[in-house]
């Protein structure tokens, strides 16, 4: 079951255009799917607090979605859900370059005024940089590069599972009544996927900081 009742019926016939080569139809399925793609970039830049600092939801949506115009028109989509999914990724690989860009030596977010203290009272003369910019080193940006490939590489079942409950916050049963299964068929795509990203973390849980 490819609907999705909370998208308008007009982008099924859209999606089906695009498929049949009408690259045309790319513009109006970014404009009916736009919301929902708003609510992913809002709830996927909660997960990245150093590109949220700089950038706000409508920063990571738009540019997200001339990502996915521009992948609408490269890659065979023959569903709704295949266009959501590649929404997710698109989502995923814009937050990802922010992270990288704001994380540079000489970049803006590494070098504006908010980022340091004046110094404590008789405690020298020196400087004391925010907490949270500390917070983030290079190893969170490589660990978090790692996590969103790990996901690009898991199998496209699995993968979709994923995007659903990690950053939708889908609940299995709705899930199981989006793609046509069974509650059994999703947790186990869960618990797959979530043992695949695991692994290539080295081991440790894509929960822990």
């Amino acid at each position: 079951m490819d609907a999705d009742h909370s998208l308008p019926p007009a982008f099924d016939a859209c999606v089906a255009r695009l498929a049949a080569g009408d690259l045309a139809s790319r513009d109006q399925i970014i404009e009916l799917c736009a919301e929902r793609v708003r609510q992913l970039a809002h709830r996927m830049l909660a997960r990245f607090p150093n590109v949220r600092r700089w950038d706000d939801t409508d920063d990571v949506f738009q540019a997200a979605a001339m990502r996915l115009h521009r992948s609408l028109g490269q890659m065979p989509v023959d569903s709704p859900r295949a266009v959501l999914a590649l929404a997710a990724t698109e989502v995923r690989r814009e937050l990802i370059d922010l992270a990288r860009k704001h994380a540079g030596a000489w970049s803006y977010a590494a070098n504006h005024g908010t980022n340091v203290l004046p110094p404590l009272s008789g405690r020298g003369t020196g400087v004391e940089r925010h907490i949270d910019h500390l917070a983030a080193p290079d190893t969170t940006l490589d660990r978090w590069t790692m996590f969103q490939e790990s996901i690009d590489h898991l199998p496209a079942d699995a993968r979709e599972v994923f995007h659903l409950v990690w950053f939708l916050g889908a609940d299995q049963k709705s899930i199981a009544t989006l793609l046509d299964c069974s509650e059994r068929t999703v947790k186990t795509r869960w618990r797959e996927a979530r043992e695949a990203v695991k692994a290539a973390l080295g081991g440790q849980s894509p929960e822990a900081p």
